[in-house]
């Protein structure tokens, strides 16, 4: 069970080791961050500076070398494979730069897939969607496949797959890499409204400084490592 007084995320001394031939090479070094539910949180630094796979660790993706995770109040240090599986679906969304739609599915059914996984029927996934649809621009979409939508489309609708089931976290790994500029200030507005009215929790990696300027709290990495941690009003 998760506890909803907990943070949504809280890292303690966490490594991350990766080996190529003789070299040892610290993606992640001895991070420790806790980020409150309800945060809109940008992990900002350049290629190298370990925030993608600080977001996979804490997503549950690839285990941490040394430290520990906790999402929502559960360890993921503690779980199985099957149990972060499970942590995945229920609690944990997703928004990839190559937005990752099944492209034999419509727009509708690739949001509501991960519903689909966790037993919603059918009237409560088709609500879900909807409404988000509506809410982020996609409306009279929902039957088009992935291939007859724009990019900025697409990546709308692989932000309602990552929200619909309600998870604790969102994860978002460079959502607007692939966006020109009017897309990508469209979809940080629906990200921002969905943070604001529906308490979702967000945390990007991100090079972008539109996403750097739109998030509350701005966490710089260099190596690896935590070089600075502001927060804005």
């Amino acid at each position: 069970m998760t506890d909803p007084t907990s943070p949504a995320v809280r890292t303690e001394h966490v490594w991350k080791t990766f080996h190529q031939e003789a070299e040892e090479i610290h993606a992640v070094h001895d991070v420790t961050i806790e980020i409150a539910r309800g945060e809109f949180t940008a992990l900002a630094g350049p290629s190298g500076s370990g925030k993608t796979t600080l977001l996979n660790v804490i997503g549950g993706l690839t285990r941490p070398s040394k430290g520990r995770v906790w999402v929502a109040g559960r360890d993921l240090t503690e779980m199985s494979n099957p149990e972060l599986a499970r942590l995945r679906l229920e609690q944990v969304g997703f928004v990839f730069q190559a937005y990752n739609l099944l492209p034999v599915l419509t727009a509708m059914e690739n949001a509501e897939f991960p519903m689909l996984l966790q037993g919603i029927d059918a009237d409560e996934r088709a609500a879900r969607v909807g409404e988000l649809f509506k809410r982020i621009g996609l409306d009279g979409m929902e039957g088009r496949r992935p291939g007859k939508l724009s990019g900025g489309q697409q990546q709308r609708v692989a932000v309602v797959r990552s929200v619909a089931s309600k998870p604790a976290l969102v994860l978002a790994d460079e959502p607007t890499a692939n966006l020109d500029s009017a897309a990508s200030d469209a979809l940080l507005d629906v990200m921002r409204e969905l943070n604001e009215d529906l308490g979702v929790t967000f945390v990007f990696a991100t090079h972008d400084t539109r996403v750097m300027e739109r998030c509350r709290r701005l966490v710089r990495m260099v190596d690896g490592a935590i070089e600075s941690d502001k927060v804005r009003s």
